[in-house]
């Protein structure tokens, strides 16, 4: 190796120790900055708890806030500024702290007191699984914590009350909507029924004026002509014997209250005119008796 070249290696290697002794410094001073921001963040935490015990609220949401953007580090300030939410019911903003704080926190005290009070955010917003689920993680933490164990046993029967209420209740819907379909199944057999009614009276109807129809082309003709056709027979057939009994003489010279033979031709003639109207009244019934119906089969 000549001089040239390690003289080169030297260099080489004093360059690395110094980037190496520069890098060391900015580390140092990295870490130096992030214990003074820590520090920082602390004190404002610490201001921000007299203030809340003050009854301060505004200057501790402030100061707490101010402690969190100063240091990602310090998991103390979400978890407090947590409680202070949670104090004033404001669950869902407390619920976010208390999620930053368990993600902050290195220690498993920290972050089980945080997925402890996580698990209570849901309790009080009856989100049961996700409480057992929160009391869980918890527990994961910390295992001893009995008040933990206890509110996971709260949420657990809390839950199974809920999912059993949950399932009451969609019985009670699926019976109510059986019940709907079931009278809307009976309204429905009797607006059939009714339906089935009318036609049956529809049809009686029908039939009655078929029966009227046909008692025109029929029944009302018969008793017409057996009330007067029978009749005039009758008295035809009463006074023929009469006059084919008595002698000749006796026909050409009627007796008293006997009626002579123009009388009785005017009779027959009158009777014959009657029996005329008769029979058009019965022809013209049986053509209404056709026309009603006809209009009754179309």
């Amino acid at each position: 190796m000549n001089m040239m070249m390690y003289k080169k290696l030297r260099l080489i290697f004093g360059i690395f120790l110094l980037l190496g002794f520069v890098g060391q410094a900015q580390e140092n001073e990295v870490e130096k900055a992030a214990e003074k921001a820590l520090k920082t963040s602390k004190n404002l935490t610490w201001e921000a708890n007299k203030e809340l015990t003050a009854n301060d609220f505004a200057g501790a949401e402030s100061d707490y806030r101010r402690a969190i953007s100063k240091s990602k580090q310090n998991a103390v300030a979400p978890y407090n500024l947590g409680n202070a939410y949670y104090n004033r019911e404001s669950f869902g903003e407390a619920f976010g702290r208390y999620k930053q704080a368990g993600e902050t926190a290195t220690s498993k005290d920290g972050k089980h007191k945080s997925y402890h009070n996580m698990g209570n955010v849901f309790m009080k917003n009856k989100e049961y699984e996700k409480a057992v689920e929160a009391y869980k993680e918890a527990l994961r933490n910390n295992p001893k914590d009995e008040e933990t164990r206890y509110n996971l046993a709260l949420a657990k029967e809390m839950l199974k009350k809920q999912q059993d209420e949950q399932q009451n209740d969609q019985n009670q819907d699926d019976k109510d909507k059986q019940d709907q379909q079931d009278q809307k199944d009976k309204n429905q057999d009797q607006n059939n029924e009714g339906d089935n009614n009318k036609d049956n009276e529809g049809e009686q109807d029908q039939d009655k004026n078929k029966d009227d129809g046909d008692e025109g082309e029929n029944g009302e003709n018969k008793p017409e002509e057996n009330s007067e056709g029978d009749g005039d027979k009758k008295k035809e057939q009463e006074k023929k014997p009469n006059e084919g009994d008595q002698p000749n003489e006796q026909k050409q010279q009627p007796r008293p209250n006997q009626l002579s033979k123009q009388q009785i031709q005017n009779l027959l003639e009158a009777m014959q005119n009657e029996e005329k109207k008769v029979q058009e009244k019965i022809e013209a019934r049986k053509v209404r008796g056709k026309k009603i119906k006809n209009e009754k089969d179309w």
